[in-house]
């Protein structure tokens, strides 16, 4: 559609701007409309209007404006290729290899994803202001070097799949815990979508173990969302959730993906061993069950493969369950030039403080964790944890 889009207008940015919002718009209004018989042909039609309504409003483009009155459908429709489906294909076609890893997960989330900037920027521990100038210049880039926008052919698929996982990873994550201070706490139409398309390259690439491993990830962390939040809209962390009320449907299918993976004898990716970590703890009645040897175990295969300052602090949270608030606190404590930025990261260490007996910093942490999280139902959670203290 993009590529349509752009040969009509004679202009990447109002192509990529207009297929972003026709994608909005079918994402606030087929939940209540149900989605058209041809959705393709549907997000053509919305693009195009969204195109001409943005020539118009910009006066300096005359002539455009005189173009876009003229303009009728009438280009021949090329193969949709081997995806069906417009969405994931759009997700495929923007992840080009040419562009640098998270510069093109980036522009995906922008284009296609339906996240805003601001979110883009909290995802990847950036401010705003670089990643508004990360995405601009990899449009830029497109320009400059007349990267194709096409349709991927099979072949294209697996230079392409870790791309569209990332970005499909980030927007569960977004609807999982949004971070916009304006948005409901969890918003259930981005992790269903992200599930929805993950399936579907499922079904593209069955042999993928990173996509299987996605997949499960996503089903296991889905399947506790009804048990996330209190009464009162706060959120309740893991070790306090209601298992009797998770989706018991999804752990199981969940389970199942995560032991085909095993028994394939391949060593797991990123994704296949999240979702690993995850079974173990979705597979515990209670949280006292857990076992949190192979939790640590696991992540010290994660840090091999993804040594990040995040999966360090996560790994630091199961090694506190294993050998204690304080030995845990010193990794967590090194890792403060890093995520000094980070919610989760003063989150984590008031809770060992606090642990500790060592109240009065763990006030001050999570005084830092609420003044940086941006989703209401944790900052009420974080709170009461505040106030809860001696």
């Amino acid at each position: 559609m993009v590529a349509s889009l752009a040969r009509r207008f004679g202009d990447l940015d109002i192509a990529e701007d207009a297929a972003a919002e026709a994608f909005a718009t079918a994402v606030a209004r087929w939940p209540g409309d149900g989605v058209p018989p041809n959705p393709g042909a549907w997000l053509t039609t919305t693009g195009n209007r969204k195109a001409i309504d943005r020539i118009r409003r910009e006066s300096k483009r005359g002539d455009k404006h005189r173009e876009a009155l003229m303009v009728h459908d009438d280009d021949p429709h090329q193969p949709l290729g081997v995806i069906d489906d417009e969405r994931l294909r759009l997700f495929f076609t923007c992840c080009h290899p040419a562009l640098a890893p998270e510069t093109r997960v980036a522009l995906t989330l922008r284009m296609v994803g339906g996240l805003t900037v601001a979110e883009i920027a909290r995802a990847f521990l950036v401010q705003e202001t670089a990643m508004g100038q990360r995405i601009t210049r990899a449009k830029a880039k497109i320009k400059a070097a007349r990267i194709p926008y096409r349709a991927p052919s099979a072949q294209d698929l697996p230079a392409r799949v870790t791309g569209v996982l990332a970005v499909l990873f980030l927007v569960f994550n977004e609807g999982y815990l949004a971070t916009g201070a304006d948005t409901d706490p969890v918003r259930h139409d981005l992790t269903a979508e992200a599930i929805r398309l993950t399936r579907l390259i499922q079904g593209l690439l069955p042999d993928d173990g990173e996509v299987t491993g996605l997949l499960a990830l996503m089903l296991l962390t889905e399947a506790r969302r009804t048990t996330r939040f209190s009464a009162g809209g706060e959120l309740v962390p893991l070790g306090e959730q209601d298992r009797g009320g998770w989706d018991q449907a999804l752990v199981a299918e969940g389970h199942r993906l995560v032991r085909e993976r095993l028994a394939a004898g391949v060593a797991p990716g990123r994704y296949q061993i999240l979702a690993a970590i995850n079974a173990v703890h979705t597979s515990s009645r209670d949280v006292r069950d857990t076992d949190w040897s192979q939790v640590v175990a696991l992540y010290d295969q994660l840090v091999r493969l993804d040594p990040s300052p995040i999966v360090a602090l996560n790994r630091a949270i199961a090694v506190a369950e294993l050998d204690g608030p304080e030995v845990a606190l010193a990794t967590v404590d090194r890792l403060e030039h890093a995520l000094a930025g980070y919610h989760a990261y003063h989150v984590t260490r008031a809770d060992l403080l606090r642990r500790l007996g060592r109240s009065q910093q763990a006030r001050a942490a999570y005084d830092n964790a609420i003044g940086l999280a941006g989703n209401s139902a944790e900052i009420a959670y974080v709170t009461r944890r505040r106030d809860q203290l001696a």
